[in-house]
């Protein structure tokens, strides 16, 4: 079955709702408020996680959290211009393949120069 569109989303629709997340929070003055991030590109984006162990692998285990259905969640953040919600980001790179060190370079013996002006 083909994937359809929605509306100016140049995205495929996901097939299914992606169901109850675990939203990160920050505290705020009138309780909690949703974290927002960037894509690689920029762009700033909701962020859920379909359990909480991926939350805290990706955010560390003291990242507070609510629980909001997808829906939900894009309500919460389409005021704020937010128009795209991320799922079980990884939101750092992967660590580096280690690499040899380079050789040590040999020393280069100071070379006079003279120069004649006219």
């Amino acid at each position: 079955m083909p994937e359809l569109l929605c509306g100016d989303d140049p995205e495929p629709s996901d097939r299914f709702p992606a169901g109850p997340l675990f939203v990160p929070v920050r505290p705020g003055p009138a309780g909690c408020a949703a974290r927002l991030f960037r894509t690689p590109l920029g762009e700033r984006t909701a962020v859920g996680f379909t359990s909480p162990s991926r939350l805290a692998a990706t955010l560390g285990p003291d990242q507070a959290w609510i629980r909001l259905a997808e829906p939900a969640l894009r309500a919460l953040t389409a005021p704020l211009g937010v128009t795209t919600v991320t799922v079980d980001p990884q939101l750092t790179a992967p660590a580096p393949a280690s690499t040899p060190a380079p050789a040590p370079r040999r020393p280069v013996a100071p070379v006079a120069v003279s120069l004649r002006i006219a």
